[in-house]
Parts: C-alpha cells; sequence; structure tokens
C-alpha cells in the first residue's frame, strides 16, 4: 500500500484545524480528527451509523489523493493539488456491521479510511456523526451490486459513493449470491434492512442473476414483496433492471438470453422488473439497456476492461473500472429522476 504524507500546512485556518474539535463547536456532536491518523490510514472509533467526513488534502508539495473506507468502497476521487494550496473535501459514510457483505465477516469495528492517490497528502481530517434526518440510499442486490471484499472484484454500489456529497450516504446491502428468493429468505437481508429505512430512504433493488430457476409468478411476487416492504417503512422504491452480461453474438451485439438476463425457463428478468415498475408506479433505473449500449459500442475487445475477462475471464462481474463506470451510469439516473438533488451530486 502507498505511503502518503500527513503535511500541517500552515495556510490552513482555524476553520480546517487538524485536532479534534470540542463538541460544542460541531453543534453538540463530537468531531475526531487527525490524530487518529497514522502512516496512510486513518481507525476512528465509532459505533455504527451515519458520519459526515471532511478532508483537507494537499500539502507543501503537489499532491494527488483519493479516499477509500471500510471494505474497499470508494469515497472520494483523486484529486490533484498544487503545492501550498489544500483543498477540502467532504462526504458522508455508513458505518456498520458487518461492514461489508451482510453475510461475510464482522470487519473491524469503527470507522477505517484509507489514503490512496499517486501521491497521497492529508492535511486534516474531521469526523462527525451525520444529522438525524441525513438521507440515506439502500442497496439491495447481489455481487453485481455489493462491497466485494477482494482485489479484483468490485460492486457498482461500491464505487456509487464516489458521486455523491456530503449529506447523503450509500448503505450497500447487496449481497453475493442472492437471488429475490433468497434475499427475502435470509433474515440477515432484507429482514435486517426494512428496520433500517427511514422516510423518504431511497432503496435500489436489482436482483436477477440468481434467479436462475425462480419461474416468472415468483420472480414478480418477490419484486412485489420488496416494493410493499420498502413503502411501508416510508421508503421510496427504485426497481433497477440488472448489468449485462458481456457475451457477444457473432454479429456484435448482445441480443442473447445470457447478456440480458433471460433464465432458463425463459423468464426475462428485465422484461419482468420493467413490468412490476409500471403497475406499481415505483421508479426504474433500466441499467439493462444503459450497460447494453455501452457495451455493445465499446465492442468485444474494448468492453473486457469493463469486466474481469483479462483477469478471469468473467463475463459477469465487473472491475473496479467497470463498476465505476456503471455507478456513475447509476448517478445520472438518480440525478435525471430528481431522486437524488444535482447540488448532492458529484461529477466524476
Amino acid at each position: 500500500m502507498r505511503r502518503f504524507n500527513i503535511a500541517v500546512v500552515a495556510a490552513v485556518t482555524a476553520a480546517t484545524a487538524l485536532s479534534a474539535v470540542p463538541a460544542a463547536a460541531s453543534g453538540g456532536r463530537q468531531a475526531l480528527g487527525l490524530e487518529n491518523c497514522a502512516a496512510n490510514a486513518c481507525h476512528f472509533d465509532v459505533e455504527p451509523g451515519t458520519y459526515d467526513v471532511r478532508v483537507v488534502l494537499g500539502g507543501d508539495a503537489a499532491a494527488s489523493t483519493s479516499v477509500s473506507g471500510e471494505t474497499r468502497r470508494s469515497l472520494l476521487p483523486e484529486t490533484v493539488t498544487e503545492a501550498g494550496r489544500p483543498v477540502a473535501r467532504s462526504f458522508t459514510v455508513n458505518v456498520r456491521t458487518p461492514e461489508g457483505e451482510p453475510t461475510g465477516p464482522a470487519g473491524t469495528p469503527g470507522l477505517d479510511l484509507v489514503l490512496g492517490g499517486s501521491a497521497p497528502a492529508l492535511a486534516g481530517i474531521r469526523v462527525t456523526p451525520a444529522r438525524p434526518h441525513t438521507r440515506q440510499i439502500f442497496l439491495v442486490g447481489d455481487s453485481t451490486v455489493c462491497d466485494q471484499p477482494g482485489d479484483p472484484y468490485s460492486g457498482w454500489g461500491q464505487q456509487l459513493p464516489l458521486y455523491l456529497r456530503k449529506g447523503v450516504s450509500v448503505a450497500n446491502y447487496a449481497d453475493s449470491g442472492e437471488s429475490t428468493v433468497s434475499y427475502l429468505a435470509n433474515p440477515a437481508l432484507f429482514a435486517t434492512v426494512q428496520p433500517l429505512i427511514r422516510r423518504h430512504d431511497l432503496v435500489l433493488i436489482q436482483l436477477a442473476h440468481n434467479d436462475k430457476t425462480t419461474d416468472e409468478a415468483t420472480y414478480r411476487a418477490n419484486l412485489e414483496t420488496l416494493v410493499a416492504g420498502v413503502r411501508a417503512r416510508g421508503g421510496l422504491p427504485v426497481l433497477v433492471t440488472p448489468i449485462v452480461r458481456r457475451w457477444f453474438n457473432a454479429d456484435g451485439t448482445l441480443d442473447n438470453n445470457t447478456a440480458l438476463l433471460v433464465n432458463g425457463l425463459g423468464v426475462d428478468h428485465p422484461a419482468v422488473t420493467r413490468s412490476v415498475t409500471a403497475a406499481e408506479n415505483v421508479p426504474l433505473i433500466d441499467l439493462t439497456a444503459k450497460t447494453k449500449a455501452l457495451v455493445e459500442s465499446l465492442g468485444v475487445e474494448g468492453s473486457k476492461a469493463l469486466y474481469l475477462y483479462n483477469e478471469k475471464r468473467d463475463n459477469t462481474h465487473t472491475s473496479a473500472h467497470g463498476a465505476t463506470v456503471y455507478a456513475d451510469l447509476v448517478r445520472d439516473e438518480l440525478v435525471a429522476r430528481h431522486l437524488v438533488p444535482k447540488g448532492l451530486s458529484r461529477v466524476g
């Protein structure tokens, strides 16, 4: 892992102080600072919850810094700073146990942040509890969405925080291997997520890749159950059609059952999802259509970098690059449908 320079920049004003800020200075909310950082990482001994993080990046020399946290979650894109000209950036982060996939290991208690980039430098940091009504985006999904624990895998939900500013956090409860059937049946999954949903929280639901033996009636009913469960808590369900598999026809198109998530029983998962959104008056993010258009435009060779074809001969799971590109598509749809205010969206 790269080392970084914790540089105290003289030009940083008292408003961006490096040490812990008294609770009174944060409106009664305890603030934690740079004393929790060493080498290339910061650890904050906080309880599960939602936290605002403000970082001051840069130092005496030119720098380029990114921030990730918890289970390989990307939180802040790489930011270039000029020598002696630090910049402040903020984001909101979800801290939970387990910190990654809901059926995975518990992880490390508290909030862990890691600095990366080509020349990382941290001049200051402040962590405070987020305001009680900070909006959350819950993610219900499978391995193409989840916080993947190991390189080179990455789900698009793992990269989505890159595109969001302070004031909205991503609580990624996607889990590898799950179908609509198993997500409803396992008490660690929807039964755990549902009580956490508050009024006006968004819940993005993308489940299809593992519904290989689910008949159409059951698949439809399960989506309807998830929608109803979110609405019962006052949340806003958003159905997301699945990302395509990189499975080309001879003519360079993806018009086949494998690519477009039609299972062995002939169930067209994206089509059923679109039908449920219409019947239930639920917002739709048609990620199948978006990813199909992108993969076809890149072609057989160009699209390999989106998936783990080169590393694993895997045409289903995305690389960090592919997950980031797909997260950008999701962000665009959230803003276009006025589900997330444009002011809370970060340009990649």
